[in-house]
């Protein structure tokens, strides 16, 4: 049994309902199936490979015989099938051309059914609709994700961004508006699009704790999807974030201790 986004399976004798989001591939032992989630759990089942196949559709993608694998799961192709989170998993090399296709398919469709309703024309149309922003203390900015003709993310344009995201860029607003991120920063990293592009395909909220040369500066940053085509930052020099983490004392009491 099966919604849109989840499936139902039996393992060790009770019922168990998985998101799809959460499965990253599973691996198929004659009559049992290992099912791969992306906290690190591993549910075993007795589930068929053709009820799989069934509950699962065109989610997954069969890279070797009994191995399905999550099509938004997938960071690239080498010689293996590379995960997002950092595993590989090997595929029949006959099957690469036809992974690849399948992959980029997917991200086709949902771009081609991209739609403009409700998506501000104007920047100050963006400034009426994000102005509760306008003086936060933080950095952030709504952008719209630029894709080659393979549907891979290349670039983004700033189509609104506050005063602190100007501080933290340390590029005037001005000059970050309208504009693409590759333009103002030659030496842009590739990971920052990798991340930005599932928030605007896969509809994921994600955090990264990274370091960004354009700029010098370590930086937390929180993406989710705002707009169609579009995603949402909140950004922070990490340095500047301090630490919470409470203590439980003998006579019960609780401490607060910061750090860095």
């Amino acid at each position: 049994m099966h919604t849109q986004g989840s499936i139902t399976i039996i393992s060790k004798r009770r019922k168990r309902t998985l998101s799809k989001k959460q499965i990253l591939y599973i691996h198929m032992r004659r009559k049992h199936a290992d099912i791969y989630m992306d906290n690190g759990e591993v549910i075993e089942t007795r589930t068929t490979y053709k009820e799989f196949c069934d509950m699962l559709g065109d989610d997954f993608i069969e890279v070797r015989r009994g191995n399905l694998v999550s099509v938004i799961a997938i960071h690239d192709v080498t010689n293996t099938v590379n995960l997002n989170n950092g595993e590989a998993v090997e595929y029949t090399l006959s099957r690469k051309n036809e992974i690849e296709n399948r992959l980029y398919q997917r991200q086709r469709n949902i771009i081609k059914n991209f739609s403009t309703e409700g998506i501000p024309t104007t920047f100050e149309e963006y400034c009426e609709y994000y102005k509760g922003y306008d003086k936060m203390p933080f950095a952030f900015t709504d952008i719209e994700m630029m894709f080659d003709d393979e549907c891979r993310a290349v670039d983004w344009v700033f189509r609104y961004g506050n005063q602190a995201l100007a501080k933290l860029e340390k590029v005037p607003l001005e000059k970050l508006i309208g504009n693409r991120f590759g333009n103002i920063f030659p030496n842009m990293d590739e990971k920052w699009l990798r991340c930005y592009e599932r928030a605007v395909l896969f509809g994921e909220t994600l955090w990264m704790n990274e370091y960004s040369p354009e700029i010098d500066t370590q930086l937390s940053i929180i993406c989710f999807p705002t707009f169609e085509g579009h995603c949402g930052c909140i950004l922070f020099d990490a340095n500047s974030i301090q630490h919470v983490r409470s203590v439980s004392g003998t006579d019960g009491s609780i401490k607060i201790i910061l750090g860095r």
